[in-house]
């Protein structure tokens, strides 16, 4: 009898110790972006972003009692390693989600894995319009792809918007890069300018890597353009602006979020100042959250002359951990099917960064980020400032996700 006590209590303990071991397992999030190459100020600002979300959440006694371990890979702003990253995340290191995704491009070639593994996948840097529309119903069920991005077409009409109807700019010219994020945002531009009755005087596309875009520059000054419209990414378009004072020729530059990237202020010098762009998010603590969320980040990574590279990436970055946790908290599981259902119908709000997410999603629309959300930030000092005092001033009143599209 003592003999049969003491293997059943050894088997109860043993029995324990397992269930307690699988209830402490850490809750694995893949973070996929470029952390090297022309890209990697945005991936490496949103990767910090998430470390540090990661980091206050594990402080505070993680999710389900859990741990969140980060799996990094870096995809190089390449389609083909994109996808390589995605099955690895996948298949072989089994995460439960995703966040990342810093190029339209290798969001379209990659996120097609997590839609088909029925695991949920955040962009929270990519902002061509087609991301979240990929899987939509009702050619599919459910759609495992979210964002907490500005899309493209929530952006070019802001930079229409801004250059033509508050600046009263009447001829631009539209130089766009030919990456999927270029020349779906000229698109995008070209709707907004034709529902305020506008044709650009040239539309010109350059290459990534591009050092001289003197062809570009001077077909768009024969044409007559009175302002430039851009979409691309900080190096091209600090060629951009470079090549303008080389011409002695200086227009406005009004494009998207991009223009704010630490390698477009850095590697134009005053040649990029004035520069116009739609922000989430703007190094400024003008609210309790970004002040604390400015002065963590500050002190954890301890970026050059304490300006965050790309404070939007960083700031969607983390926000977008907290959405993913929320979610997973609500759906008190790590279940791919449950953790999205969680995110269309999130019950509490979350604080986030950005903005104040409640309901941020439905089953039907996975974007978080709404028009009346961004404000239009402008590059000064070497940084990058509120264009309007009074949006620096509303700052103290978070713009929540508005109701209607």
């Amino acid at each position: 009898m003592q003999f049969r006590f003491k293997v059943m209590a050894g088997a109860v303990a043993f029995a324990l110790s397992a269930s307690m071991a699988v209830a402490a397992d850490p809750i694995k999030i893949g973070v996929s972006g470029p952390f090297t190459g022309g890209s990697s100020s945005m991936g490496v600002s949103m990767r910090d972003g998430v470390r540090l979300a990661a980091s206050e959440i594990n402080k505070a006694g993680g999710v389900l009692g859990r741990q969140i371990v980060l799996v990094e890979r870096d995809e190089e702003a390449k389609n083909e390693r994109g996808v390589q990253v995605a099955q690895e995340l996948i298949n072989k290191e089994k995460v439960v989600a995703t966040v990342g995704f810093i190029n339209t491009g290798v969001a379209l070639a990659s996120q097609r894995f997590y839609q088909d593994a029925k695991i949920p996948v955040f962009n929270n840097v990519a902002t061509g319009t087609v991301i979240t529309q990929q899987f939509k119903p009702p050619q599919y069920a459910d759609n495992y792809v979210f964002r907490n991005s500005a899309k493209d077409s929530i952006q070019a009409p802001m930079i229409v918007e801004e250059a033509i109807t508050r600046r009263g700019f009447k001829k631009p010219a539209i130089l766009a890069d030919s990456t999927n994020y270029g020349q779906l945002g000229r698109e995008d531009l070209e709707k907004a300018l034709a529902a305020k009755g506008i044709k650009p005087v040239a539309e010109e596309k350059f290459n990534i890597k591009d050092v001289d875009m003197t062809a570009q520059l001077l077909k768009a000054k024969q044409a007559g353009a009175d302002v430039i419209l851009t979409y691309g990414i900080g190096p091209e378009l600090a060629q951009i602006a470079n090549g303008m004072a080389k011409l002695g020729w200086k227009l406005p530059l009004v494009g998207s979020w991009t223009l704010a990237m630490a390698n477009y202020i850095d590697n134009s010098g005053v040649n990029g100042e004035g520069a116009r762009m739609p922000q989430t998010f703007i190094q400024e603590p003008n609210t309790p959250k970004r002040k604390a969320f400015i002065d963590a980040y500050l002190a954890m990574f301890k970026p050059k002359n304490n300006r965050i590279d790309s404070a939007v990436s960083a700031a969607q970055g983390y926000d977008s951990v907290y959405l993913l946790a929320a979610a997973i908290k609500q759906a008190g599981s790590t279940d791919g099917p449950k953790v999205r259902a969680a995110l269309e119908d999130l019950k509490t709000p979350v604080d986030g960064v950005v903005t104040a997410y409640d309901h941020p999603f439905t089953h039907d629309d996975h974007d978080a980020i709404t028009a009346n959300i961004p404000v239009m930030g402008e590059v000064k000092g070497g940084r990058v400032v509120y264009a309007y005092d009074s949006d620096l001033k509303a700052g103290s009143k978070v713009r929540e996700k508005t109701a209607s599209r």
